[in-house]
């Protein structure tokens, strides 16, 4: 896809009309932390997004990333969003020898679309040659079983650890969750209605890198680095959606906006070397499985999920599918599982891509395309 192409995509779909404020929940954030002079989201450069292809960054045959052409799109991406020659210079712009570092995988889209080995192993090189040792740099996913399920352990350093919260998304164990820093809302009239951040993030990270997919989501519509960054850092989030109707328009950017995860969060490279177009965010089979090739680089994950949301509705549009700003009530099957799975003009919930605009009214980022500074490049 040429540039050209590519902005007259994103130019698509008009900025959504804001949701009667009545719908949104009220909701109590509890947290001991002050946030940063300059918060981590949207960081340094808001509005600014980096975009970076290659071609030949997958294998043709086996979808295998090349870890080469992985190093050069970073090398690239991490440059040009800092203005600087060097990648060693690039990082060195966020991190030093003090930093403790989280990087937020995204492994929900297992066998085919998750936070990619090559990607991973490159941010974990580069930050130890920014001078952070490699046992104060940590992987972390929220649930144990998807990081065993991924295996990035053979990619990385020993010392590198890789942190779940809880065993799986059962939650049956409260242990990896901070009882001091939570939003409390009652959606639809849970027992519990609090959702705390991780021990790691408030404990023990001062920084952390933010790497999710390309996807589409049954509730958010599309899921990226917001909601990569926010579900995956709370617990007790599958609450915000039940039936056909969705809490996530305001609770995304809610949980983004807590400290100390919104400040301490301050980069974001998306992995768009994979896709999923519909039946996100999962990937059991290969079936709604695409390959843009692409990488995103920033600190504004407004920003970069606002050119997201239109990607993965133009697939959707290319495939013959509903739009993922349909709302239609004609659209909804929540009581037949297998078309809901199948069927991309089936939505399990009434989708909320608003939640990006949302995010960006509590101040995390830009989310008017007139105002988003997208640079393409191309290796």
């Amino acid at each position: 896809m040429d540039r050209r192409t590519f902005v007259r995509l994103l130019a698509a779909v008009p900025l959504v009309t804001p949701r009667d404020t009545r719908d949104v929940p009220r909701v109590r954030v509890v947290s001991p932390y002050r946030p940063a002079v300059t918060p981590g989201m949207p960081g340094r450069y808001p509005g600014r997004v980096v975009a970076v292809g290659a071609d030949q960054v997958l294998d043709p045959v086996t979808r295998v990333s090349d870890g080469g052409v992985v190093r050069e799109m970073m090398a690239r991406g991490m440059c040009a969003l800092t203005g600087t020659d060097a990648p060693g210079e690039a990082w060195r712009h966020f991190f030093g020898p003090a930093d403790v570092v989280g990087i937020k995988v995204n492994c929900g889209g297992h066998p085919h679309v998750v936070s990619d080995h090559a990607i991973v192993a490159e941010t974990v090189r580069q930050l130890m040659n920014a001078g952070v040792p490699a046992a104060q740099i940590y992987v972390y996913e929220r649930f144990q079983q998807q990081l065993d399920a991924v295996n990035y352990a053979p990619h990385l350093p020993r010392e590198v650890q890789i942190v779940a919260a809880e065993r799986e998304n059962a939650y049956s164990d409260n242990s990896g969750y901070d009882p001091a820093t939570y939003v409390e809302a009652d959606l639809f009239g849970e027992e519990d209605t609090r959702s705390n951040m991780m021990r790691l993030i408030t404990r023990r990270l001062t920084k952390i890198i933010n790497i999710p997919n390309v996807k589409d989501h049954g509730a958010t519509g599309a899921t990226g680095c917001l909601k990569n960054i926010a579900y995956g850092s709370f617990s007790n989030v599958a609450r915000t959606h039940h039936g056909s109707r969705s809490h996530t328009y305001s609770f995304v950017g809610r949980l983004a906006s807590v400290e100390p995860l919104r400040s301490r969060t301050v980069l974001q490279i998306m992995d768009g070397l994979r896709g999923v177009w519909h039946g996100g965010p999962f990937a059991h089979t290969d079936r709604f499985v695409f390959y843009p090739r692409r990488m995103f680089f920033g600190t504004d994950p407004v920003a970069i999920d606002r050119l997201l949301l239109d990607i993965i509705d133009e697939k959707r549009k290319a495939e013959g599918a509903i739009s993922i700003w349909d709302r239609s009530p004609a659209s909804l099957r929540t009581d037949d599982m297998a078309a809901r799975d199948s069927d991309p003009n089936v939505n399990i919930l009434i989708r909320e891509p608003g939640h990006v605009e949302y995010a960006s009214r509590l101040g995390l980022g830009v989310y008017d395309l007139a105002r988003i500074s997208l640079q393409q490049i191309q290796v």
